[in-house]
């Protein structure tokens, strides 16, 4: 086996020197670069995390900054990517390596493993030329394809198989750019879904699931756990001075620390709002209250099914909520996608 996925070394980088794509930070193979776009691209595809990442570093340079950002500034710059405890973690990191490493990235595998939120596969990608796999999902699709594997990609232990192989193929004076490699032939032409373009792989006739044709069915992937569903219902309160009542989420549970819209759990019905409303938070001056429609955001674990009413109200009475205008929400207060959905209405 590692005899015929040898064969693929030399293709493969010779297709990717001529079809890599110019990104932001593949420019200077900085570390700091690196772990930033590794980080965000770990749940989203490139092309929309271009615009994520030209912001963030524009506002953060530097590991330095990094680690002296005030939180809410460094969320409302995280906003859209979710997975906010990334972002956290990064500022976890950059205050350990002020610390520990005088403010230097280290760029040696062992030491990236033991910073915060940093993974065998993120620290493969800064390690850029250690001789180390980084592992995504892209990897895992084109050399389950390759070897015509029917594991689970979503087991650990075929994860640890598939890492095996890379390693004993793995270029010793090159092992950054074949990393890459792997991952831009994932991102480009070994696509998901079933639909990879066979026809343009310079990989194609060492490929046994495209021998085979079994490209529509490797690699497996077990369906995952059934989500928890939630029903929720969210209001928008508008005061008088055109102020939006926006409250901050406990520190704990999904969204932690993040700030929301004011909401209950259940659907309810507009005839009961006001009470609602009364009830939970002793709103008493409700002028007119509008249905704004129902929307469902998935997290990974859980799915909410949200149903957003505008409610104008004539006083900032309740104290509990801070009451902030529009533009403070787009440009100071960082609100997870699943309530911008019913500001947008608005």
């Amino acid at each position: 086996m590692k005899e015929d996925l040898e064969k693929v070394i030399e293709p493969l980088l010779n297709w990717y020197e001529k079809n890599k794509r110019i990104l932001p930070w593949r420019k200077n193979k900085n570390p700091y670069s690196i772990w930033i776009s590794e980080i965000m691209l770990q749940q989203t595809r490139i092309e929309a995390v271009k615009e994520y990442y030209k912001r963030f570093m524009k506002e953060i340079p530097s590991i330095q900054v990094l680690a002296n950002i005030d939180e809410e500034k460094l969320l409302k710059l995280w906003e859209g990517l979710g997975y906010y405890n990334r972002a956290r973690n990064l500022q976890k990191a950059a205050k350990l390596i002020e610390k520990e490493y005088q403010g230097k990235m280290p760029d040696s595998y062992k030491e990236l493993i033991t910073l915060p939120g940093i993974g065998e596969y993120t620290a493969g990608a800064i390690a850029y030329d250690e001789p180390v796999t980084a592992i995504d999902g892209n990897v895992l699709r084109v050399i389950s394809r390759l070897v015509a594997s029917t594991k689970d990609v979503l087991l650990p232990e075929t994860k640890k198989d598939i890492q095996s192989k890379i390693e004993k193929i793995i270029p010793k004076k090159n092992a950054g750019n074949f990393n890459e490699a792997l991952m831009e032939l994932g991102e480009l032409v070994c696509l998901p879904n079933g639909e990879p373009e066979c026809q343009r792989c310079p990989l194609k006739q060492y490929c046994k699931a495209y021998k085979e044709n079994l490209t529509d069915k490797i690699p497996v992937r077990e369906k995952k756990l059934k989500r928890k569903k939630e029903e929720k219902t969210v209001f928008i309160l508008i005061s008088s001075s055109g102020k939006i009542a926006i409250k901050k989420r406990e520190q704990n549970g999904v969204l932690k620390g993040m700030y929301e819209l004011p909401n209950v759990i259940n659907k309810w019905r507009e005839t009961k709002v006001e009470e609602v409303l009364k009830e939970k938070w002793n709103i008493q001056s409700i002028q007119q209250i509008e249905f704004l429609g129902e929307y469902k955001h998935i997290f990974t674990h859980i799915e909410w099914h949200m149903y957003g009413y505008e409610v104008k109200v004539r006083t900032e009475d309740e104290k509990s909520f801070l009451w902030v205008s529009k533009e403070e929400l787009e440009t100071v207060y960082a609100m997870p996608t699943a309530f911008k959905q019913f500001i947008r209405k608005v």
